[in-house]
C-alpha cells in the first residue's frame, strides 16, 4: 500500500508535527514551534546556522513555510522534510511513515483498526492575551475613559443586545445630518488603538498595537467581508459592520518597533487602494480615533482569544 500525502498530515496535526520532529533533531529539549493563532512564532531554522528566521503557518489544511532571509525556498512541511532527509517522493513519505510511528497501512488487534501512535507532542498552543484599549460612555463629547477593556470584551458588547436598539434606531434615520448627530449622543464608543488617560493622541498611555479602517458605504458587505477575512497580508482581529449598516470597521494588528501609527496607516491605506480599489476613512491615522460600537451579531474575533 503506497502512503499518500493526505494520510501523513491527517495523522500529523497538518504536518506540525513533523516540522516539531525534524526541528528536534537539531535542537533536543527546547520548544522549537509555538503555535500562536493559526500561525507559528519564528523559530530556529537549521538550514540558516540556526537564526531565529523560519516562520510556519497552516495554508488550506497543510503546514508552509518562509525563511524571512530566503535562506531556503518557501515551501511546505514535505519540502522542509525533504531538507533533513535527503529523500523525495514516495522514499520520504515511508520515512516519514517510519520516523514518526504513523504506522499508516498497519493493522493491529482483532479488529484489524489502524493504530495510531504520536511520538511528537502537539505544538505548544499559546493563547495570547487580547488588546487592553479605552472605553467611553456616550455621548462622544466625553473625552475621560470609563474604563480599561478587551477585545473579548468588545466582541461580546456588539454581538449582545446592548446597543441593538441605538442601532436599529439610527439606521432608521433617513435625514443624514439627524443620523450623525444621533450617532454621536447615543453610542458608546472605544479608542481600539490605546489605552488614554484623555482622548487625544498626547494622552496616550499605551498603544494596544491595533489600528482600525473604516469602509463607508459598501455596497456588498459580505463579500469584502469574505475578502479581508481570506486577506493575505493581515490578520483580522475584529470584523463588524458599522452602526449606519452600510460600513464596515476592520481591526488589524500592526508592529510599531519600526514604523510608526500614522505611516503604518498610510501603507495600510495605500495596499486597500490597490487591492481593493476602495478609499478608507483617513481618520485612522489618528491614535485616538472614536470607534462607536454598535450591535451586530455576526462580528467576528480572531478565534485565537476564544
Amino acid at each position: 500500500m503506497d502512503i499518500n500525502r493526505e494520510d501523513i498530515l491527517s495523522k500529523t496535526h497538518y504536518g506540525l508535527n513533523i516540522y516539531a520532529y525534524v526541528l528536534r533533531q537539531y535542537y533536543p529539549g527546547e520548544t522549537v514551534l509555538s503555535l500562536s493563532g493559526r500561525d507559528c512564532k519564528p523559530t530556529k531554522n537549521p538550514f540558516n546556522a540556526g537564526k531565529p528566521t523560519l516562520w510556519v503557518k497552516v495554508v488550506d489544511n497543510c503546514a508552509v513555510h518562509i525563511d524571512s532571509e530566503e535562506a531556503i525556498a518557501d515551501g511546505n512541511v514535505f519540502d522542509f522534510a525533504a531538507l533533513h532527509f535527503k529523500l523525495s517522493g514516495q522514499e520520504l513519505l515511508d520515512k516519514l511513515n517510519e520516523e514518526l510511528h504513523l504506522r499508516i497501512g498497519q493493522k493491529n488487534g482483532f479488529y484489524n483498526q489502524e493504530e495510531v501512535i504520536f511520538t511528537e507532542p502537539e505544538p505548544e498552543i499559546i493563547k495570547p492575551k487580547p488588546p487592553v484599549f479605552s472605553y467611553y460612555k456616550k455621548p462622544v463629547t466625553n473625552v475621560v475613559p470609563t474604563k480599561e477593556i478587551t477585545l473579548i470584551e468588545v466582541y461580546n458588547l456588539i454581538q449582545g443586545n446592548e446597543f441593538a436598539t441605538c442601532t436599529s434606531t439610527l439606521r432608521n434615520i433617513q435625514d443624514v445630518k439627524e443620523a450623525r448627530k444621533y450617532k454621536a449622543f447615543n453610542f458608546d464608543y472605544v479608542t481600539f488603538s490605546g489605552a488614554f488617560a484623555k482622548r487625544n493622541d498626547k494622552n496616550l498611555k499605551k498603544h494596544s498595537g491595533l489600528l482600525t479602517i473604516d469602509f463607508d458605504h459598501i455596497s456588498n458587505i459580505s463579500t469584502l467581508k469574505e475578502e479581508l477575512l481570506k486577506d493575505e497580508y493581515f490578520e483580522t482581529e475584529l470584523l463588524f459592520t458599522s452602526p449606519s449598516g452600510d460600513g464596515l470597521k476592520w481591526v488589524i494588528p500592526i508592529e510599531l518597533t519600526k514604523v510608526k501609527h500614522q505611516d503604518y496607516f498610510k501603507a495600510v491605506a495605500n495596499y486597500i487602494q490597490y487591492t481593493y480599489s476602495l478609499e478608507v476613512d483617513g481618520s485612522g491615522k489618528d491614535i485616538s480615533r472614536a470607534c462607536f460600537l454598535p450591535h451586530d451579531p455576526n462580528v467576528f474575533i480572531n478565534p485565537k482569544y476564544l
